[in-house]
């Protein structure tokens, strides 16, 4: 450290380590997926107070829906912290979500059940990135820029027929290239 610095860690440092943790793992699916957990659970213990009426929205599948949510936001927590298991946890989420319909007050009234099932899509879709420095360059198309020219030594031009190469008579149809079925 320098005489300059405090030792503390700048926001910037915090952000940018936060966005390096985020980037690792499948985050949005881990989030949404917590998220559609937290209705799901909420709204068969909640009471709605309108003026001096409360409306109770209970119902019998009250621990059902509390297990629900419990394992919708444990499955969050799993594709956070264990991304290796991100697909199984992903078609959990979207099972439990179609299971909260018809147990949890139509899925927490859908706003539980469509983040669940969009949290358990991302989970399943996401592919860790691979490190850019440690990529092997692909078999793709040629590099654009000018094309070698015939005397360039650099390049290797098309093979002469030599003897016992693989291209013979028998290989090669000499009807315009086309196969005979038979």
């Amino acid at each position: 450290m320098s005489a300059e610095t405090t030792g503390s860690r700048d926001f910037r440092y915090w952000r940018l380590r936060f966005r390096a943790w985020r980037g690792s793992r499948p985050f949005w699916a881990g989030l949404f997926t917590m998220a559609g957990g937290v209705p799901i659970a909420y709204f068969p213990y909640a009471n709605m107070h309108l003026g001096n009426i409360t409306l109770a929205m209970s119902t019998t599948a009250g621990a059902g829906s509390l297990i629900i949510g419990v394992l919708l936001v444990t499955l969050g927590l799993t594709m956070w912290f264990h991304s290796v298991v991100r697909t199984f946890a992903g078609v959990a989420a979207i099972l439990l979500a179609l299971i909260s319909l018809p147990v949890a007050n139509i899925g927490g009234f859908v706003i539980g059940f469509l983040l669940a099932m969009l949290g358990g899509a991302l989970s399943v879709a996401w592919v860790p990135s691979k490190a850019k420095g440690r990529a092997a360059p692909a078999a793709g198309p040629a590099p654009e820029g000018p094309a070698p020219s015939e005397g360039d030594e650099t390049v290797p031009g098309p093979r002469e027929a030599q003897p016992g190469t693989a291209a013979t008579g028998t290989t090669v149809d000499a009807n315009g290239g086309r196969n005979s079925a038979g």
